[in-house]
């Protein structure tokens, strides 16, 4: 008889439910989180494990990356879907929940998504640590600002080289101040070298990388939109057509159709976070600071006159991610005129 099991994860213990194919429950029960204590509850010869439902989370990469290189036929599904099924339990406990995916997994009833490679995950931390490091910079910077502003002392408009120079021109009368002011400045330049330190990691990546300098050929596109979208689509042949691409990242409109009614909302933004906004800010760059004129710039000024340019800005991060997707997969570079197009676009 075949069994089908679930893990409900969380960070210490993870629970475990395995029923048959009648919907039985043959077992419950919990183990740490680790791939060797789950590994050594389904090995057990009695069961006969057609599949193991893993809810996509923190945890579910390396979860699934040891299941997996046991053999056992692991697969880590859609959080949303999961969630709304199990919205028709009337407790929600980790038990439950294992139960409820267990079932999911009987009936066929889930949605698997893609588990990243080694590679995609170690530029991906490498992205999230140089964004978090840029951030923390930045919010010091701006908490100076304030501080000062209580004195009367404005910044004023100053770049980050001369920030430090700015700081230490103000407080250069003010000893108490320039006392409290120096341990923020000594944080902020180190945030600014270590973050400068992975920058040029980033860089050296995408120097070595065909597929990224290739997609650097898009203007707007630079080193890091490039990599991040490496490491974000992963695999691009998991994409069967390059326009599902915008509606994975959350770039298009959301519709609520009942009956009579259709509403076109905003879009999902659903997906990649950080891959959206770095696509929009790219859009942004490609409409306004790129001097070379382009067909895909001509496309998106059209759509600003006719609906306004936030909605043109939109567009062209949707476009854009449809282009990375058809260039990285038909190994071409961008093409700026329309003539010069394989197909039309």
């Amino acid at each position: 008889m075949k069994h089908y099991c679930a893990l409900d994860v969380s960070v210490k213990e993870t629970a475990v439910c395995i029923v048959d194919e009648t919907g039985k429950i043959c077992r419950e029960t919990k183990v740490a989180t680790h791939p060797d204590d789950l590994i050594l509850v389904m090995k057990d010869p009695k069961w006969q494990i057609e599949r193991i439902g893993l809810e996509a989370g923190p945890l579910s990469q390396w979860l699934y990356e040891g299941l997996a290189k046991a053999g056992l036929p692991v697969i880590c599904i859609e959080t949303r879907h999961a969630k709304a099924f199990l919205k028709a339990q009337p407790n929600k406990t980790d038990r439950n929940d294992a139960r409820g995916i267990a079932q999911m997994m009987r009936v066929n009833l889930y949605r698997p998504v893609h588990v990243k490679t080694l590679t995609s995950q170690k530029h991906r931390a490498l992205l999230t640590a140089r964004k978090l490091l840029q951030e923390k910079a930045i919010a010091i910077e701006n908490d100076i600002r304030g501080l000062l502003r209580n004195f009367g002392l404005k910044v004023g408009l100053v770049g980050k080289v001369k920030f430090e120079e700015r700081i230490k021109e103000l407080v250069e009368d003010r000893p108490e101040l320039r006392e409290i002011m120096q341990p923020l400045l000594t944080a902020r330049k180190l945030l600014r070298e270590e973050f400068t330190r992975l920058h040029k990691k980033v860089l050296d990546l995408v120097r070595e990388d065909e597929v990224c300098r290739r997609l650097t050929t898009i203007p707007g596109v630079g080193p890091v939109v490039a990599l991040t979208y490496t490491a974000t689509i992963d695999i691009p042949a998991r994409f069967a057509h390059s326009k599902a691409v915008g509606s994975v990242l959350g770039l298009t409109p959301r519709l609520n159709e009942s009956g009579e009614s259709k509403r076109v909302g905003r879009v999902s933004c659903c997906g990649d976070a950080m891959m959206r906004s770095l696509l929009y800010e790219a859009a942004q760059v490609l409409l306004a600071n790129v001097k070379k004129w382009s067909w895909l710039r001509a496309w998106a000024m059209n759509i600003a006159k006719r609906r306004g340019r936030q909605k043109a800005v939109v567009a062209l991060a949707r476009r854009l991610a449809v282009i990375m997707h058809r260039m990285w997969s038909d190994g071409t570079e961008f093409c700026w005129t329309r003539e010069s197009l394989p197909v039309a676009a």
